[in-house]
Parts: structure tokens; C-alpha cells; sequence
């Protein structure tokens, strides 16, 4: 048995899917169900009850996952603990980073870059792709819109934000807010769906319900086009109010942002991590702490 057996066969129990366990490994579905099959000959168990639509664990499998999680933990933290017994540099951290985070979240990780206790390298993403990354043990944490809901990944909200209108200045100039009704005939205009939050996914439905039941996305994963369409006028995009970076891209004098005046939804940004490896204390267990408490 080989550390790799112990890991595929977690994949699979915590997706309950060879398909999507085969996905998240990065490897095709066939050697997966090889590797587990070894595994259940080697252990002389079966470890999963599988047909063509389900999967699901035995009582084997079920007593062998937390085992395997604690074995694979202990594996995964050898790398800090050598660094640590060496007195080697500063243990490396990997923070998910969403589109648009508020500036004062942007500071906090800048601190602890500059504390050099720990070596922060930020990754970009889209919050459902960065929670993915943090249930894979990819990242160590992530600041993401929320709401995110992935096996295994607990959740703390740290701020909410006012979400608003980008409208073309040319229309809308002067005006301290907008109505739904108002952009009936409006085109939203969204960028592509790997980043927008899945709150926006309620926001829609609000807007349809006002009328709004024009809609366009465009080609690009990032927001850097949204204005730019916006500014041509008959379309409006959505925004965070008030935060150091637009969700539309940055600041331009051809589009405003107001608040809406029939309505107040906010965004929400949360600190993720995954449960057990915060619990079991070392250099995460302290980030965390410290991030918690800066955020608090």
C-alpha cells in the first residue's frame, strides 16, 4: 500500500463519484478504480458500494476514511516539519484571492507578507473554483464571495458590502440611485460565469422579477470589459459600492455606480479553510488565528 492508494481512495469517498474524484486528481476514471480495487484486495475489504449511478462507502470504508485523512495529514506536513527542525526560511502560504476584494482585506494580507513569518503567494480566481482548491488541500485558505458550500470547508464571513448599479454616465449622471423597473430595457451585462459570485445568480432572479429579462455575458473571465460595454449606453453591470476595486473594472468618468433605491442586497466575503487542517494546529492553526482576529 502506497501513500497514493490512501489518497485516491479519499478522493473518492469525500466525492462520492469516481468521475468527479477523477476530475479533481487530474486522471482518467479507469486507473482510479484500478488503484482503489488494489487497495480493497490489499486490505481484503470492500471499501466502496458501487453501480452505474451511485457510489457509496461500506462500513470498511466508512471506519478507513478518517485513517486515511490522519495518515495523509501527517504525510502532507512533513515538508513544514522538516523546514521547521532545520531552522529553514519562513513555512509558504497559498491564499485564493476572488475578483474585486475590498481593500482592507488587500492590506491584511500585506501584513503578513511583511511580518515574513510567513511567505504569502496569492492565487486569482473565481470563489467557487478557489473553494474547490482549498477542499483539495491546494490552498491553504481563501478570501471569496460568498456563499461557497464544499465538503469539508468551513466558512467564516468577515464583511459585507453594498452592492449596486454601474450604469453609463451619459443616462444616468446626477442621479443618487436606480430602480429595477428603470432598466427594464437595459441589456445586464455580465463577464464570464467562472467569476461572477453565486449571489449574483439571486440577484438575477430579483431582476427578472422587475423585468429585467435582457441579459449578455461576455467572452472574458474578468471585468476588465464590463465598462467598456456599459459606457455605450442601453446596459447596466453590477457592483460592490464603495470598495477599492469595481467589480466592472476600474473607476471610469463614462459610468456611475448607484445604489438601488428599491432595494439593499449586499455581498459577502468569507475566509475559508478546511476543517480538519486548522485543527491540527502548526503554521496554519496560527495564520488562521491571527486572521481571524485581524478580520474580527
Amino acid at each position: 500500500m502506497e501513500v497514493f492508494h490512501l489518497r485516491y481512495f479519499a478522493a473518492v469517498a469525500e466525492n462520492l463519484s469516481f468521475s468527479r474524484a477523477a476530475r479533481e486528481l487530474h486522471m482518467a476514471v479507469s486507473p482510479l478504480s484500478r488503484r482503489v480495487r488494489d487497495l480493497e484486495r490489499e486490505l481484503d475489504v470492500r471499501l466502496f458500494e458501487r453501480d452505474s449511478h451511485n457510489v457509496a462507502l461500506t462500513p470498511a470504508g466508512s471506519a478507513l476514511l478518517p485513517l486515511a485523512r490522519e495518515a495523509l495529514a501527517r504525510f502532507d506536513e512533513i515538508p513544514r516539519r522538516l523546514r521547521q527542525e532545520l531552522g529553514a526560511q519562513p513555512a509558504v502560504v497559498h491564499i485564493g484571492i476572488a475578483p474585486a476584494l475590498n481593500e482592507r482585506l488587500r492590506n491584511l494580507l500585506k501584513e503578513f507578507e511583511a511580518a515574513q513569518r510567513f511567505e504569502v503567494r496569492r492565487w486569482p480566481g473565481g470563489s467557487l473554483d478557489l473553494a474547490g482548491q482549498v477542499r483539495r488541500q491546494e490552498l491553504e485558505l481563501a478570501l471569496v464571495h460568498l456563499p461557497v458550500h464544499v465538503a469539508d470547508v468551513q466558512v467564516r464571513e468577515v464583511m459585507r458590502e453594498p452592492v449596486g448599479a454601474v450604469l453609463p454616465a451619459a443616462e444616468f449622471a446626477g442621479r443618487s440611485s436606480v430602480s429595477l423597473a428603470e432598466l427594464a430595457d437595459h441589456v445586464f451585462v455580465r463577464p464570464g460565469s467562472g467569476m461572477n459570485p453565486t449571489y449574483f445568480e439571486q440577484l438575477e432572479v430579483r431582476m427578472a422579477a422587475a423585468g429585467v429579462h435582457r441579459w449578455t455575458t461576455l467572452n472574458s473571465l474578468d471585468y476588465s470589459g464590463t465598462a467598456e460595454f456599459v459606457a455605450s449606453g442601453g446596459a447596466f453591470a453590477v457592483t460592490i459600492l464603495g470598495s477599492g476595486e469595481s467589480l466592472s473594472g476600474p473607476r471610469r468618468d463614462d459610468v456611475v455606480a448607484l445604489p438601488f433605491a428599491d432595494f439593499e442586497p449586499a455581498l459577502s466575503t468569507g475566509l475559508i479553510y478546511r476543517c480538519d487542517r486548522a485543527a491540527r494546529g502548526g503554521d496554519l492553526h496560527e495564520l488562521l488565528t491571527e486572521a481571524i482576529t485581524a478580520l474580527g
